[in-house]
């Protein structure tokens, strides 16, 4: 009797935890809604290392305005209204559509719909950004116009898009049938050799006789894969202009932008009739006089929708007077890394307190990790590519290992769709923070505990009020 006791006893510890999704597996992410058997109003999604708890939903409830409490309040001001966001994502290199592409189509097409559809037990992923030839993290060098050394091709008469039909472009459509309305950003890594001042995918700098046939570049690859169903929302001209050190890569100072700009890619793009955004530098927020000075150049700034940033370097308020400067130009915050084997906590904590927090409210439109996706190994990459570049999927055939970066682009993607306008909420270094309000009319607030110890807050809305805990490191994010 004694036992039969204690073993209803262990089976009731069980299913409360299971209640509370407190699961060891990664892969047994809970991502069903608990039943609404009380009028609850609202939903929070919560990853909390310190309980293994990942990306799961919890119901609460707004009350009526406490007058008294210790605990610190988040008031949520739907009267202030800052920018429209674009998307959150990441960056799907030629390696991530070739690991992807591999695996068996029922396999395949699971993981494609839990990152980028709508559903409930997806993740939502509404923008990407692709490469315009390879990456660092192909398996190959390459670009749209390769030829023999000391050949060129000024009317590019050679260009083709077929390194991309390999793995690329059917990855694209496959997430386009998925989810149609997700916005790509095109970016290079290099020119082709033959346009560079060093005939060399690493370095470089782009021939200046070679201007209009780089622009024509861009007319081309845009035009071709419109011609295949994919419409490139916007491009970047240069991935890291100031890392001539990647391969590939190519070094393209502000000057030289803003010239390339305003002689070449502004004005036939405009002949054209391409709509396709210009997005300038592309690089860290340590160098913000590097967009300044394309921006500050009129003939230049015209083409322009604005500016682009990695956070390798510097701090992520730095682009806010980006912003003040040329408050009729964009931000978009556009790549950062997690570096292998990753570390949930901290990794955590950092990319949605810097980025999705700090990358909004300081003025950009999206925020992006980097790869999608890699192999157990690390793997593609280019020699001299990355080397440890977690992506935000391990796929290992048709396994697949969910990483740092999937949680952290989750707690945004899901419930800040695209066309959210950023609103108004007071923040503080212990509960950094920033609100939104969806296009259906739901308010979204994103939460993360930095004070080193379970924090216990309010959330006030409209003279409502909710209490609310986070354990130390953790994430949530609210929708009302």
């Amino acid at each position: 009797m004694l036992v039969m006791k204690y073993l209803i006893l262990f089976c009731l510890i069980l299913t409360i935890l299971n209640v509370k999704g407190i699961s060891p597996l990664e892969n047994n992410r809970r991502t069903d809604l608990p039943p609404n058997n009380s009028g609850n109003k609202g939903m929070v999604w919560i990853t909390s290392p310190e309980s293994n708890i990942l990306f799961q939903p919890q119901r609460f409830s707004f009350g009526s305005k406490s007058g008294s409490t210790v605990d610190p309040v988040i008031l949520v001001d739907p009267t202030q209204t800052y920018q429209t966001i674009d998307g959150f994502g990441n960056c799907l290199t030629g390696g991530s559509a070739m690991l992807l592409h591999r695996m068996d189509p029922q396999s395949r097409h699971s993981i494609l719909k839990e990152l980028f559809s709508t559903d409930g037990n997806s993740i939502g992923i509404s923008y990407l950004r692709i490469s315009i030839g390879a990456s660092d993290l192909d398996d190959r060098l390459f670009s749209y116009d390769d030829l023999p050394v000391g050949e060129s091709d000024a009317t590019l008469s050679r260009f083709s898009l077929d390194p991309d039909n390999a793995d690329l472009i059917p990855i694209l459509k496959e997430i386009l049938s998925i989810n149609p309305a997700i916005k790509i950003l095109g970016s290079p890594w290099s020119a082709p050799t033959w346009m560079k001042t060093n005939n060399n995918s690493k370095g470089g700098s782009l021939k200046p006789e070679c201007f209009d046939a780089y622009a024509k570049y861009f007319v081309k690859y845009i035009k071709g894969m419109k011609g295949k169903g994919i419409t490139i929302d916007a491009i970047t001209i240069q991935n890291e202009p100031l890392h001539p050190g990647n391969n590939p890569s190519m070094y393209m100072p502000a000057e030289e932008q803003a010239r390339f700009i305003r002689q070449s890619l502004g004005p036939i793009f405009k002949s054209s009739g391409i709509k396709t955004k210009i997005i300038v530098y592309d690089h860290n927020a340590d160098r913000p006089d590097y967009p300044l000075t394309v921006l500050n150049d009129p003939e230049a700034a015209k083409y322009v929708d604005g500016s682009a940033f990695h956070l390798y370097g510097g701090t992520i308020d730095a682009l806010t007077p980006v912003h003040e400067a040329h408050p009729d130009k964009n931000l978009y915050f556009t790549e950062q890394w997690v570096g292998a084997p990753g570390n949930l906590a901290g990794d955590l904590a950092w990319h949605v307190r810097t980025l999705i927090i700090g990358g909004t409210r300081n003025w950009c439109r999206t925020v992006l990790e980097w790869n999608l996706a890699a192999d157990p190994a690390y793997n593609p990459h280019t020699p001299g590519g990355c080397t440890e570049c977690l992506g935000a999927i391990t796929i290992d055939g048709n396994k697949v290992t969910r990483n740092p970066a999937y949680y952290i682009i989750a707690h945004a993607a899901k419930l800040v769709r695209p066309g959210s306008l950023r609103i108004g909420s007071n923040t503080s270094d212990l509960l950094p923070n920033v609100a939104f309000i969806t296009p259906d009319g739901k308010t979204v607030l994103i939460v993360q505990n930095n004070s080193g110890a379970r924090k216990n807050f309010n959330i006030e809305f409209k003279r409502k009020t909710v209490s609310s805990s986070l354990e130390k490191g953790a994430v949530g994010t609210y929708v009302w």
